[in-house]
């Protein structure tokens, strides 16, 4: 099979996805599904060229084929993106076409952050070959892709999808069919806790998002919140959160696993395991490496965190 990608729908998500495809060395198809004249479609096509023009070479654009729906545009992709808008009928009929083009064996990622996989794998008529591949916006900067698969996805479909992706300089990640993925799911609760406690007087907007900047946010950045856990000991956040579900209400409940680990002698690294299995061996090592990184995460965000960037504001 051929390592030309094709890309379904070019919007701003299109477009950013066919940049990082033609930056990395790849040939790109990229589709426009819009009804358009003959003499519409070379203008837009001129327009997408110039846009991509001011961020690649010449090479990177001689690999770019802007078209239509003709026939055969797509037979030589080994991967489609779909990215057109989050509505289940342009889906449908963007997904029908596409599948109608290419080979039987290549993969149909939907960039959809709305749809669970099982429900694309449906429009697509062979549902071991769909996936989710969503792409955080701006496509061509964040390195995450979320690959989201069904009961029904081939395994070979996932590797080659994730492989590809690697290829393309970005990090994947998996998971299950299940509403959000990883990354939106956990930034809801974030953001909303956040407005709520503007809505409580709790703090002003600047100094919320300078605790997360300055706090939340680089912490994060190192320990995942679940290596967090481990790291500070799941018994905190079995009485913290005990605590702030009295004061505050169920939405900090925690789950069933924070008690079964700890009841379990399970609480992180003073245990030797939690959500991660620990090698006392290393573990003053591990320790010591993560305190560089923050060391040296906060010697290079210092100035930016202590003086920041003024949020533009009308009087």
């Amino acid at each position: 099979m051929s390592d030309d990608i094709a890309v379904v729908g070019a919007g701003r998500m299109g477009e950013g996805i066919a940049l990082t495809c033609l930056a990395a060395g790849f040939p790109v198809v990229l589709a426009d599904v819009k009804d358009r004249t003959g003499d519409e479609r070379n203008a837009y096509a001129g327009r997408v060229r110039a846009r991509l023009a001011g961020k690649l070479g010449e090479d990177a654009l001689a690999r770019l084929t802007v078209c239509g729906r003709e026939p055969g545009t797509l037979s030589g992709a080994a991967v489609v993106f779909e990215a057109v808008p989050e509505v289940l009928e342009i889906k449908r009929d963007a997904l029908a076409w596409a599948c109608a083009q290419v080979a039987g064996d290549a993969v149909i990622a939907s960039t959809t952050s709305t749809f669970l996989v099982t429900e694309i794998a449906a429009l697509v008529g062979r549902p071991e070959r769909a996936v989710n591949a969503h792409w955080l916006n701006p496509a061509d900067v964040m390195p995450l892709v979320e690959v989201s698969r069904s009961d029904d996805t081939d395994p070979a479909a996932v590797a080659r999808l994730t492989g590809l992706l690697e290829r393309l300089g970005k990090i994947p990640v998996v998971c299950g069919p299940a509403a959000g993925y990883i990354v939106p799911r956990l930034q809801a609760l974030v953001m909303n806790e956040a407005a709520r406690m503007v809505e409580e007087g709790v703090a002003s907007p600047a100094d919320i998002d300078l605790a997360v900047r300055a706090g939340l946010g680089p912490r994060f950045s190192v320990l995942g919140p679940l290596e967090f856990i481990d790291w500070g000991g799941g018994d905190i956040l079995y009485y913290a959160s005990r605590y702030l579900t009295d004061r505050l209400g169920d939405r900090f409940r925690h789950p069933d696993v924070i008690e079964q680990n700890m009841t379990a002698g399970r609480r992180g690294l003073r245990d030797g395991t939690g959500f991660y299995a620990f090698d006392p061996g290393r573990v003053a090592e591990y320790r010591a490496a993560r305190m560089r990184e923050f060391a040296e995460l906060f010697r290079l965000r210092e100035p930016e965190l202590r003086h920041g960037t003024e949020v533009p504001t009308r009087d």
